[in-house]
């Protein structure tokens, strides 16, 4: 069988218009539109019969169509929305595949259609963020999750929080998340903060986190999870989004500050710093490495921390400086622990307890 309209075609058709020679006949002529050998009234001839088959009353016919259509960049633009507005059986190849379509067509469609289609169009190669937000906005659960698992999908820091907001308890949502290839450090830290077994398992796994949260997160606890996602060379920006998105989420406690210094991530501790002064993070940094005795205190009591933790605060500062990383295999680990031995040393008030115990002190004073 060739995959050309032949006279024998034709003749078949009028001696046996079934629904299966019809689908024949349309899969054949879809292929002639997607041709180049045609002559312009050749084309135009048809992409009338094509126009003319997407309205037969046989679903298998339009199929057929669709099928060979799914790809064409020559078929019509309203032979395609027209498609695309089809049954789901008709329509999802279109809707799936085809670069005829608009982001105002998707999006029309979207807001009509249901969870089948708008998952077809949420797999798509290329998902504009236009469209993602439109299969956002329809809460779809089954095509959110296929768009957050869609590494072609461009999926803005709001749009990822809203998903959050709203299937903030739904694994089958955060899974693919958790998978996707960047997310900003702030949708990070919420599927950190909320992480089921499972995905605590994924993110651990992630190439763009340190290698020690696989630890942080199976203990289980929000503000080591959260002190983990940036590391000493983190670019400041990115601290300073996490400080204030901790910040605006009631987050951004003394006990988090103190474990981000014992991990070196002087970074952050500085955009913390700036955060609850309210005061540029250059500001911050001035103040908080000044040689005198004023500047670290002022900025220390501009951001209401505890007062009876000003000391451990001040001795870890300067620890936590003066502590370098080796570059070796685990360092950070071994840069954490050398910086705990010698607050621990330094800080007379904790003697040689655990860390830990204190840090469930300044939890407690945090939440008083």
């Amino acid at each position: 069988m060739t995959n050309s309209l032949s006279k024998s075609d034709v003749e078949r058709l009028l001696s046996d218009p079934s629904a299966d020679t019809r689908a024949v006949i349309a899969a054949k002529v879809a292929q002639q539109v997607d041709g180049a050998a045609l002559s312009a009234e050749e084309r135009a001839i048809a992409e009338d019969i094509v126009r003319v088959l997407t309205r037969d009353a046989a679903i298998r016919v339009r199929q057929a169509l669709a099928e060979q259509l799914k790809e064409s960049r020559s078929v019509p633009h309203d032979v395609a929305v027209a498609l695309a507005s089809d049954v789901e059986s008709v329509s999802l190849p279109i809707l799936t595949h085809s670069l005829v379509l608009t982001d105002d067509d998707l999006v029309e469609i979207i807001r009509l259609s249901g969870g089948a289609k708008q998952a077809a169009i949420a797999a798509r190669e290329h998902v504009s963020a236009a469209v993602a937000d439109a299969i956002v906005a329809a809460d779809e659960p089954g095509a959110v999750a296929t768009l957050v698992a869609n590494n072609g999908a461009e999926l803005r820091e709001e749009t990822l929080q809203q998903v959050l907001d709203r299937h903030g308890s739904n694994d089958l949502i955060k899974e693919p998340m958790a998978r996707r290839a960047h997310l900003p450090v702030t949708v990070l830290e919420r599927l950190v903060v909320a992480a089921s077994a499972g995905i605590r398992d994924i993110l651990a796994k992630r190439s763009d986190l340190p290698g020690h949260l696989a630890s942080d997160l199976v203990l289980n606890t929000r503000e080591r999870a959260t002190a983990s996602l940036l590391s000493p060379t983190s670019p400041a920006a990115e601290a300073l989004q996490l400080a204030q998105h901790l910040q605006r989420s009631g987050r951004l406690t003394p006990s988090l500050i103190i474990r981000a210094i014992c991990l070196g991530d002087l970074a952050f501790v500085e955009a913390a710093f700036a955060v609850l002064a309210d005061i540029p993070v250059h500001n911050a940094r001035l103040l908080i490495y000044d040689a005198g005795p004023l500047g670290f205190k002022a900025v220390y009591e501009r951001c209401r921390l505890p007062a009876e933790f000003f000391e451990l605060f001040r001795v870890g500062l300067i620890v936590a400086q003066q502590t370098d990383f080796d570059g070796g295999e685990n360092d950070r680990e071994r840069h954490r622990r050398r910086t705990l031995e010698r607050i621990l040393t330094q800080y007379e008030n904790i003697g040689a307890e655990d860390l830990d115990y204190l840090l469930g002190k300044l939890r407690a004073a945090a939440a008083a």
